[in-house]
């Protein structure tokens, strides 16, 4: 099982790295347009979400569009001892600090926790979907185990390759409830 996700990952990393820069951007573009006009940011306050790093749809520009629209950002900071993650608020790129494998997150000194609850539209990342909302993430587990305990509402943006056919779900794995593409937004039911 693990060995088949850690192939799909591979290939889709791959997929996505064939992206041009103009691709890549226009479709981002794209993907952001879509969430914009989404009730589920439309209707939320404070919204949860990484600070993506290329290949994954450009979330940069998202959290730009949050802030002019007096939304809260509340964004990722890993805990490895613990596999665990809290969301931290961000008021600016100053705040963010460089960690492992070149990503960025807040810094604990620069930076307030936000709580689980007080995030009603989280933007789950991740390499590949399913129609029904189900994703392959990178393979930590780090959103898997948030999402055990959140209660709010969840999207995905993916480019649209990254919506396949199929791929291995486990009992724990947890679907989003709507996945925004270049292309279209898929419903997964559970809205």
């Amino acid at each position: 099982m693990e060995m088949d996700k850690k192939a799909f990952r591979k290939q889709m990393l791959d997929r996505m790295k064939e992206l041009s820069k103009p691709e890549y951007e226009q479709l981002s573009y794209e993907i952001a347009r879509s969430l914009y006009s989404s009730p589920l940011w439309l209707q939320a306050k404070t919204i949860g979400i990484t600070v993506s790093k290329p290949p994954e749809a450009d979330t940069w520009q998202i959290i730009r569009k949050a802030w002019e629209d007096g939304k809260r950002v509340a964004v990722p900071k890993c805990i490895p001892q613990a596999k665990q993650m809290v969301f931290r608020e961000l008021k600016s790129f100053m705040e963010l600090e460089s960690v492992y494998y070149g990503l960025w997150e807040p810094s604990p000194e620069k930076t307030e926790e936000v709580l689980s609850e007080e995030i009603e539209t989280l933007i789950v990342p991740g390499l590949a979907y399913m129609k029904n909302g189900f994703r392959l993430g990178v393979g930590g587990g780090y959103y898997d185990r948030f999402l055990e305990q959140y209660k709010g509402r969840t999207v995905s943006l993916a480019f649209e390759l990254q919506v396949i056919n199929g791929f291995p779900v486990e009992n724990h794995d947890k679907p989003v409830e709507m996945i925004i593409t270049d292309q279209r937004v898929w419903a997964s039911g559970n809205a």
